[in-house]
Formats: structure tokens, sequence, C-alpha cells
């Protein structure tokens, strides 16, 4: 007997999560496994996706781990080609994959902002928009904007002819507001993923297909577990300061609500849920 469970509320479903690697993907992906789903995973990473795929393998599900960069229109419909191939059909998606702030003058802006926000000090600009470069503000779009699309659009050729699925974008608080002042470029795509997610949801809510959104907080993937790791105390101190749960999210947390939006137990559409500790209430 498997530890997955073909009981569960995900059971003979087929779910295609992407950037799954050892992160949020990986852990949605797992949650899905063991609410009985089959699982597709991609990743640009082979490494991580071999990693993810094992431990669904210990699961005992039934996975197909394919490299994939969304940010490709025609290496995206390969891609759900074979997941069709594979197993027949698709149920859920989640468009996971995306770039996130992590260089080291985009940090060195993320802890400007933060400072900017918990310290005492004369009102002034803070230069991020106006010292950007033309990649600083194109680099986020081909993974975090087209990618989403091309993925949503080729899930709905699969769905809409069945009239049934569940589509879960994540999202972030970035845009929604100005949580991520440090990274416009960044929030501006994640802004667009939530307009996406509710226009795409008007769009074919009438053939039973719904698509909702998750605008995370921080999570605690391996990048932000670095990031704590660099920061000073200071700095984390004024990063706990603003989230009045005092705590990144563990990616657990945000996965059984990607799990839910993926289940047939909700009558959710269009909407865009925020798990974010009070960051933005």
């Amino acid at each position: 007997m498997t530890t997955s469970s073909k009981l569960g509320r995900l059971a003979g479903k087929v779910a295609l999560i992407t950037g799954a690697g050892p992160g949020l993907g990986g852990v949605i992906a797992h949650g899905m496994a063991q609410q009985g789903a089959s699982i597709v995973i991609c990743d640009i990473d082979a490494e991580a996706l071999a990693h993810t795929a094992r431990r669904l393998a210990d699961l005992g599900s039934e996975c197909l781990a394919l490299r994939c960069d969304v940010s490709d229109s025609a290496a995206v419909d390969a891609m759900f080609a074979q997941a069709v191939e594979r197993f027949g059909t698709l149920d859920i998606l989640v468009n996971n994959a995306a770039r996130i702030p992590t260089s080291a003058a985009e940090e060195a802006r993320r802890n400007r902002h933060y400072a900017y926000l918990t310290t005492p000090m004369p009102r002034q600009s803070l230069g991020i928009v106006s010292s950007l470069s033309d990649n600083d503000w194109l680099k986020w779009w081909d993974v975090n904007m087209h990618g989403v699309f091309y993925c949503t659009r080729a899930a709905l050729r699969i769905m809409e002819p069945r009239r049934s699925g569940k589509i879960v974008n994540i999202a972030s608080v970035a845009g929604l507001g100005t949580a991520s002042t440090h990274s416009p470029g960044y929030s501006a795509t994640k802004a667009g993923v939530i307009s996406l997610t509710k226009t795409t949801a008007l769009d074919v809510a009438g053939a039973n297909i719904h698509v909702n959104a998750i605008a995370c907080g921080g999570v605690l993937t391996p990048p932000f577990q670095d990031y704590l790791e660099r920061a000073t105390e200071a700095q984390k101190n004024t990063l706990f300061q603003m989230v009045p749960l005092g705590r990144v999210g563990r990616p657990e947390e945000y996965a059984s609500l990607a799990v839910y939006l993926a289940s047939d137990e909700h009558y959710l559409v269009g909407q865009v849920i925020s798990p974010n500790g009070g960051l933005v209430i």
C-alpha cells in the first residue's frame, strides 16, 4: 500500500504544477499527490525537478517530470501534449513558476525599502524606479506573466471541451499593493497575474472551470531562508515587525490552500486569497 491517498479529495484527478522544484511548487505537488492526484511537474532546473520527483515516488504517486521553460510557448504546448499522452487529460493547473527578486542589488533595495518603512527618517524618494535599467524591468515578464498565460491557454484547450477544470495562479501580496516597492517589475507582473486570474475566471466560469489566485505573503522557501541567513538581526527584526503574525509563512501553509482550490469543495470563482500573516489586511 502506498502512502498517497487514493481516496483523497483529489483522487482520480490529474494536476500539473509549474516551477515544482524544492520550494513552494514542490510542496504543492507533494500535497496534491497525498490527496490522490496523479502529478505532472515541470521546472527549468533539472536537479530540482528530480528532487521533487523522488519525493513523489516515495509516496507511490504517479508522476511525470518534464523539464520545461514556461516562457517558451512551443515548449509549453509540447509539455501539455505529453501530459495528456501519459494521463489522458488534465484536471488541475497550478501556475507557480516565477522569477523572484534575489540578486544583490535587489536585496539592497529590499533592505532600503524595509528600513524606510520602519525607521524614523525624513521623507524622500527611494530612487528605485528611476534607477532601474531596461533589463531590471523586462526580465520579469517572460516567466511571471507570459508563462502564466501560455500555460493557462494550453490548459483551457484541454479543459473547455470537457467543461471541467481548476486553475490556481500563485500571485503575491506584491501585486496587491506596495509590499514589494523594492521590486517594481516583480510587483507589476504579479498584479498582472491577479488581473489575468479575474478576466480568465469570468471567461471560462460558464464551462465549469474555476480560476482563482493565491496572493502569497513571504514564503519560507530556500531563497528566503538564504536571505534570512545573510540578514543582520536588525534587518530580520525589521521584516518581522512588518508582519503582525511575526513570522514568514511555511510552504505547507500555502500548499494546503492550493489543494483546497484544486478540489471540488468550493464555490470560488475569480477570487484572490492572500495568506500573509497580516502584512496586508
